[in-house]
């Protein structure tokens, strides 16, 4: 391939040795140099394009935590209280009443054969203080169908009574989790993973299998484009034989621009035959296609009332939640997996959680000493200073789950945290200050995929009401930049590869209109990505509307 050098307005580099230039040049698919055209001429023969020329140009964002259920949501149809954009660009809007909710579901079995399972996802009970949605209101849709509503934060969701006769989850079921009404039989609601697994079995269908499907993760690659995502993860994929042959030769194609990291959930399979899964993986990576991470799930989330919470518990007294497997189990597949070298990226949303992992961790390293093992805490919402302090001792990384600030900061300073929990939701500067290793992500399909809105929360902190939430706990427009792109991109053990532009590094890139550093904080989750360059391939975006 010839030397093609970039021209741009400005290029944020991410790396500190020469953190901004005005032109890149790339060949093969990587970055040769970075710096002003005078600086690059003795690079060889080259090709100038100016075709970013009034741009500004970052390294290509990296989602550190994400779903490829996004992808596959799209299928079914959506059920949120925020309106919401899908793949092709079309808006759908939000549901703020049951009735509503029902509307769209009876639009939406009009479409389906007779006895067809209806699913829907998205719902947030959260936003409906009054009552809970639960199996009669769904029975006034389609009494006869099965009707699936999975909820937002893909923790927990409500059927319909057909649904729970054909699962045979009747009366005296005894799953944790099938949540019960006044009289003992269940209301439709199921929490934590082993009720929905009743659902999905009984329907024969395994959604964090289908993020692994050809049509799925071009259409999550599709949406990542517009956004300026060249590094996806898929924190939650079985890594079954057909789904790793599917990633494999998906990722492949150029037509899908994206780089894509599933890390193999770890309660899938026993321990012993998910070291070998994953290590076996291992030896299949590509460029585009990254095997090694191992996703643990421990609670729930904290508006869906299943995370674990450390006294006093839920500030409107809701009882605790749940964990998805016994404490001893958790521990256990900690110490396992780190004993074999593989990297850790568990889900604790609650602080009860962390501080079960915290000492999960460091048993295992007392153990079997591991430098730089970069086990990451995901979400970690809440976690407190002693928390943190104790994080920084075993080396342990923190990617937040910053969005939660907008979308449920204000559920959570009334009813689940109380005002001085929900002033540390998310606390970045402080781990910041403690020397912690970083990253901030979106969860999609939880929320929305956006890096640069999830950035804007990390400055804003700001509420879906307005409010400010912990502004202690604000970072700079610059640093949150570097959160999406080179701090995300260590927590994954791709720094050497991705996160900034600099020789050598595969030549993945943002194309921006406009400095993410000189507009006004409100412009910068909607400032528009002109293009997105993945190993040298430019993907242009959509021109921005009149």
């Amino acid at each position: 391939m010839s030397l093609r050098i970039y021209a741009a307005r400005r290029i944020l580099t991410m790396n500190p040795s020469l953190p901004e230039a005005t032109h890149i040049a790339v060949r093969d698919g990587r970055v040769l140099g970075v710096g002003t055209l005078n600086e690059l001429a003795d690079l060889g023969a080259h090709e100038v394009d100016q075709r970013f020329a009034d741009k500004v140009i970052l390294p290509g964002f990296v989602e550190g935590h994400s779903h490829a259920l996004e992808g596959a949501l799209w299928e079914y149809v959506y059920a949120g209280f925020f309106a919401r954009q899908d793949p092709e660009g079309s808006l759908w809007p939000g549901l703020t009443d049951i009735a509503s909710l029902q509307a769209r579901l009876r639009q939406q079995a009009d479409t389906l054969p007779a006895g067809a399972a209806l699913i829907a996802w998205g719902f947030d009970p959260i936003y409906f203080p009054d009552r809970r949605l639960d199996r009669h209101d769904l029975d006034a849709v389609d009494a006869e169908r099965p009707i699936v509503v999975i909820h937002a934060n893909l923790h927990m969701m409500t059927v319909n009574g057909a649904m729970l006769r054909h699962a045979g989850l009747d009366p005296h079921a005894e799953i944790e989790g099938v949540m019960k009404d006044a009289d003992g039989h269940p209301n439709g609601e199921l929490r934590e993973m082993a009720a929905m697994f009743a659902i999905f079995d009984t329907l024969s269908l395994d959604l964090f299998d289908r993020g692994s499907e050809p049509q799925t993760l071009a259409r999550y690659a599709r949406i990542a484009q517009r956004h300026g995502v060249t590094t996806l993860t898929d924190l939650y994929n079985p890594l079954s034989e057909d789904g790793v042959e599917s990633m494999l030769a998906t990722c492949a194609r150029d037509d899908v621009p994206m780089r894509l990291v599933p890390a193999m959930s770890a309660l899938t399979y026993t321990t012993d035959v998910g070291i070998e899964r994953v290590l076996a993986c291992c030896q299949l990576s590509t460029d585009k296609l990254h095997f090694g991470p191992v996703k643990l799930m421990t609670d729930g989330s904290i508006q869906g009332y299943s995370a674990r919470l450390n006294w006093p518990g839920y500030h409107d007294g809701t009882p605790n939640g749940l964990w998805n497997a016994e404490p001893e189990r958790l521990i256990e597949v900690v110490q396992r997996y780190h004993q074999a070298g593989l990297q850790l990226h568990i889900h604790t949303n609650g602080d009860e959680a962390v501080d079960l992992m915290l000492d999960a961790i460091e048993s295992a390293l007392a153990l079997w000493p591991r430098p730089d093992h970069r086990h990451t805490l995901q979400h970690c919402q809440i976690i407190n200073q002693a928390q943190m302090r104790r994080a920084a001792r075993l080396g342990v990384c923190l990617n937040m789950f910053a969005n939660h600030l907008y979308y449920w900061g204000d559920i959570h300073r009334t009813r689940t945290l109380g005002f001085e929990r929900s002033q540390r939701l998310e606390p970045l500067a402080s781990a910041e200050r403690l020397g912690i290793p970083i990253a901030a992500h979106c969860d999609a399909p939880v929320t929305p995929l956006s890096p640069l809105f999830t950035a804007w929360c990390t400055v804003a902190r700001q509420t879906a009401s307005g409010a400010i939430l912990g502004a202690h706990e604000a970072l700079s427009v610059t640093r949150a930049l570097k959160l999406i792109t080179l701090d995300a991109a260590y927590t994954l053990r791709l720094d050497d590869r991705i996160g900034s532009l600099e020789v050598g590094k595969l030549a993945d890139m943002a194309v921006l209109d406009e400095d993410p550093r000189e507009v006004t904080l409100a412009r910068l989750p909607t400032l528009r990505v002109a293009a997105t360059v993945v190993g040298g391939i430019v993907y242009p975006n959509p021109p921005a509307e009149p």
